[in-house]
């Protein structure tokens, strides 16, 4: 059978619908290759939230694509994901060497689909259009690399996004929110769990607006709260993470289960984006700074030693100093455990593209090298006032720096690199914290 090699840009989204893509292949008889080099399909799993991932991925599949009709000519060339769902035959016009295009509500399609240009029986195919019910079509996981079981395992719970912010064009590329019911889920998880896996991630372009049109609040606590529960009561699951959500949907509800929900784990990934009110307004993201502080000192409140990550825009249009200046200003008064952040990428038929004040690149380099380093200053002092304390980790497996060292996280999800063995792997430890860098932390085993 065809070997097949998946390159996958973007989200942790992207990563498990790639991961399902794969396991679908493999189900059908494909092998995975460790390269395009030598790859019988060759496919490209595509982000549009910025342009430079779109350029990558583009300039990426020329070159491949150079390569492999001189020595390879039969090779099939794909995308799959946002940018395919967005630019749909574009995508084949400008690079005839591609035969395949499949968009966010298709993943499900990916085997058959190649099965029919490796047999011929089609020339090119481009598949864009919307599925009903396609929430609930991805459930295939690869729990088995290099001979041993994952740990941990994402599940995705909805699809699409609702939010309509100005700079994003995600709603187009993924489409209407739509969720799949908690029974579904739970039985998804279940499986997992039974093999092996000790700790679940929950995926949604925004996981707090999980079931809002479908399912109807219950005793106060909104649809995602009850699907945490019911994901909690899963034997042998050790730990609940989700990601990414939304501040609006930080309700007392979803702060209160963190307080009495032992395997929600004690961390929180919230984007604020921006620290100026005017900005995000213009951003259109519906809460406010002081909205956003009050969000954070309640999860404090509830869980004190809880770790906060956030996700930064800079050189939004119309970013003045004074904006930025109040992102910094609200850095340092959150002491945020980790920061993702980005320069503003103007992405098309979004309303950010045309708004005034477009903020020159060489001014959002400035500004998003002064954010990185109060970030990593501020991540630096945090991490380092850890040293000497214990902490419990879930041993996940090698580090990717150093495979002969053992990696594991933290319950605030920071981690932890230390010498172990092999029968480590999948269990929770304790650790004693020797040394720290910015966002990672090293210890030895706690006796």
């Amino acid at each position: 059978m065809p070997s097949v090699y998946i390159k996958t840009y973007g989200c942790q989204m992207n990563e498990r619908d790639s991961e399902a893509v794969a396991a679908q292949l493999i189900a059908k008889g494909y092998t995975l290759a460790a390269s395009e080099s030598v790859a019988d399909v060759v496919l490209f799993n595509t982000c549009s939230v910025r342009d430079l991932a779109e350029q990558k991925a583009l300039r990426k599949m020329e070159n491949v694509a150079a390569e492999l009709r001189r020595s390879r000519p039969h090779a099939v060339l794909g995308f799959l994901g946002c940018m395919a769902q967005s630019r749909g035959q574009e995508l084949v016009d400008r690079l005839p060497d591609v035969d395949l295009v499949l968009g966010t509500q298709k993943f499900h399609h990916a085997a058959e689909y190649l099965d029919e240009l490796i047999a011929g029986r089609r020339d090119k195919i481009v598949d864009v259009a919307e599925e009903q019910g396609s929430q609930g079509t991805i459930r295939e996981h690869l729990l088995n690399g290099n001979g041993r079981k994952s740990v941990t395992a994402f599940v995705s719970i909805m699809q699409g996004c609702n939010q309509r912010c100005t700079f994003c064009i995600v709603p187009d590329t993924r489409g209407e929110e739509r969720s799949r019911t908690i029974p579904d889920i739970v039985a998804e998880c279940r499986e997992l769990v039974a093999g092996a896996v000790k700790e679940i991630t929950l995926l949604g372009q925004i996981v707090t607006s999980y079931g809002k049109r479908e399912i109807p609040a219950k005793d106060g606590k909104s649809a995602f709260v009850q699907l945490l529960e019911a994901v909690h009561e899963i034997d042998g699951l050790e730990r609940i993470r989700f990601t990414s959500p939304h501040p609006k949907g930080y309700g007392d509800d979803l702060v209160e289960a963190y307080g009495r929900l032992p395997k929600l784990v004690e961390s929180a990934q919230i984007p604020v984006q921006s620290g100026s009110d005017r900005i995000l307004k213009l951003m259109h993201r519906g809460y406010t700074r002081a909205r956003f502080l009050d969000i954070v000192e309640k999860l404090r409140r509830v869980q004190p030693g809880i770790g906060i990550s956030s996700d930064f825009i800079v050189g939004f249009p119309g970013e003045t100093e004074e904006d930025f200046e109040q992102t910094l200003s609200l850095v340092r008064e959150v002491e945020f455990d980790q920061a993702y952040i980005f320069k503003y990428s103007k992405r098309r038929d979004t309303p950010a593209a045309d708004l005034a004040g477009q903020v020159p690149q060489a001014m959002k380099e400035e500004r998003n090298e002064r954010l990185l380093q109060l970030v990593n200053e501020i991540a630096r002092c945090r991490y380092e006032t850890l040293v000497g304390r214990k902490a419990q980790i879930l041993v996940e497996g090698p580090s990717r720096k150093n495979p002969l060292r053992l990696m594991g996280r933290t319950r605030c999800n920071r981690i932890v690199v230390f010498d172990g063995a092999a029968r480590h792997r999948g269990h929770l430890m304790d650790v004693k914290i020797t040394r720290a860098s910015s966002f990672t932390l090293y210890g030895d085993p706690a006796i």
